[in-house]
């Protein structure tokens, strides 16, 4: 049930031209930052055997989900704010740059984390895993049945992601100059209305049925299968995201008058405590082990708008109050935002491996954590130097040539 967005650091670009190049310089931002680095610390306590969670841990690891919609939220706001500058410098977009930026981004690394699925099973977090084609073509979010494989699942909500990249620019340059802040805030509506009604007749089918025939594992499968992988069912957070953007964008008045950080950072807080209280109504699966992401069909249907719009107000908020932040800003937390990706990719098979070579009975307590959590960043930081940084490198020297 994992994610970690394939975004590069938020930044506030200082724009130079000289003889027709425009030099761009980014300053990383404390703010997203820090909700990054939170966002892939909770995706990987997920996944850590609670045997080796810290006492202190252990309730949060039942939301740890959560860094999902972070990154979905952080993923719609960036994308999101890029296409708009670009479309407001020079009135269109430059489809190539976009998706040359986006596959020099995400491919190098997926696909070598990929291969080493396909060809060492060792690495494998699970006995069985989905057809390798339905990862390569970024597609395996739809059918996927954890039960019949659940390798290097965590790449579903890359899927997502993917399916985001492909439609947004194609639907911003459509409605180009046709949406007013009314149209907008009505589409935007619509849309999340329309998922809410997908998730609750998805919930209506197979997942009551085996609820009510009190077979929880069976349940949560489907759930997993139809209601929280697929992509049109997930949209919550990269459509706030992307809101956000657009709020910030074209209607900087507005959003001050209304969004201020007095007003954002109390909203948001009660609307993400709202979103987890309803997460944790148990309804009919009272007494059954499972996560609070389906724990009543209220949080399935209702929980992922909610959180992803309080989410939304604490990034906005967060933005507007960088000078502050940047006196607080916790060491190690850029290190943690740049690793994100490679974290995101190995640190399932790497928790694996651990558990081969030390044996899970030698993992537990302090120490397992401290070897899941050591590891992990090792081969993330290798993965990033050899792999990602380089890619990295080579798509800026190809963007600035055209």
């Amino acid at each position: 049930m994992t994610h970690i967005a394939t975004y590069e650091p938020i930044s506030v670009p200082s724009v130079e031209v000289r003889t027709s190049v425009i030099v761009s310089v980014k300053t990383r931002l404390v703010g997203p930052d820090t909700l990054r680095a939170l966002a892939i610390l909770l995706v990987m306590l997920v996944h850590i055997p609670v045997e080796a969670t810290p006492s202190f841990l252990v309730g949060v690891r039942n939301y740890a989900w959560l860094g999902v919609d972070i990154f979905f939220v952080l993923s719609g706001y960036l994308i999101g704010t890029q296409l708009f500058k670009e479309i407001g410098a020079a009135g269109r977009i430059d489809f190539k740059s976009f998706y040359l930026r986006r596959a020099f981004r995400i491919f190098p690394a997926f696909f070598v984390v990929l291969a080493a699925y396909a060809l060492f099973p060792i690495v494998r977090d699970s006995a069985n895993m989905q057809p390798l084609w339905s990862f390569a073509t970024f597609t395996v979010n739809f059918g996927f049945d954890p039960r019949e494989g659940n390798a290097f699942s965590q790449a579903w909500s890359l899927c997502v992601e993917e399916h985001f990249y492909l439609i947004l620019p194609l639907l911003l340059l459509a409605f180009r100059g046709r949406l007013g802040m009314k149209t907008t805030l009505w589409l935007v509506a619509s849309l999340v209305a329309t998922g809410i009604i997908v998730r609750f007749a998805l919930w209506e089918g197979e997942v009551r049925q085996l609820v009510e025939a009190a077979k929880f594992r069976e349940a949560f499968a489907v759930y997993l299968r139809d209601v929280y992988y697929p992509s049109y069912t997930r949209i919550d957070g990269l459509l706030f995201g992307v809101l956000l953007a657009a709020a910030r964008f074209y209607k900087p008045e507005h959003y001050r008058r209304y969004a201020h950080p007095s007003v954002a950072i109390p909203v948001g807080i009660g609307l993400v405590a709202v979103a987890l209280y309803v997460f944790s109504l148990r309804g009919p699966l009272e007494g059954s082990n499972v996560f609070p992401v389906f724990q009543a069909e209220l949080g399935a249907v209702l929980g992922f708008p909610i959180i992803s719009m309080g989410i939304a107000l604490l990034l906005g908020a967060m933005l507007d109050l960088e000078p502050e932040l940047k006196g607080w800003s916790i060491p190690g937390t850029a290190m943690v935002a740049t690793l994100s990706y490679s974290l995101y990719l190995t640190h399932k098979s790497t928790f694996h491996i651990d558990r081969v070579l030390f044996g899970k009975e030698n993992l537990e307590g302090g120490l397992g954590f401290l070897v899941y959590l050591s590891t992990s960043f090792v081969v993330a930081a290798v993965l990033w130097f050899c792999v990602e940084r380089t890619f990295l490198m080579i798509r800026d020297r190809v963007l600035t040539k055209r």
